[in-house]
C-alpha cells in the first residue's frame, strides 16, 4: 500500500507541474489575453432583449 500512495504522491506532482507549464507556456499566452480582454468588451453583443409584459 506504501507503493500505491507513493507513486500517487508523484502522479500527482507531475500532473501538478504540467499543468503548470501548460498554463505559463508562451503558445498560450494569446488565449489568456484574450480571455481577460473578456470582461471589457462592449454587452451591447451579449444583451438580451428587453423583456416585455403581455398586453391583454
Amino acid at each position: 500500500m506504501v507503493i500505491f500512495h507513493s507513486f500517487w504522491t508523484v502522479f500527482l506532482f507531475v500532473l501538478f507541474l504540467a499543468i503548470t507549464v501548460w498554463a505559463w507556456s508562451a503558445r498560450r499566452k494569446a488565449d489568456f489575453d484574450e480571455a481577460a480582454r473578456l470582461p471589457l468588451e462592449d454587452d451591447v453583443m451579449h444583451e438580451t432583449p428587453p423583456h416585455r409584459e403581455p398586453q391583454g
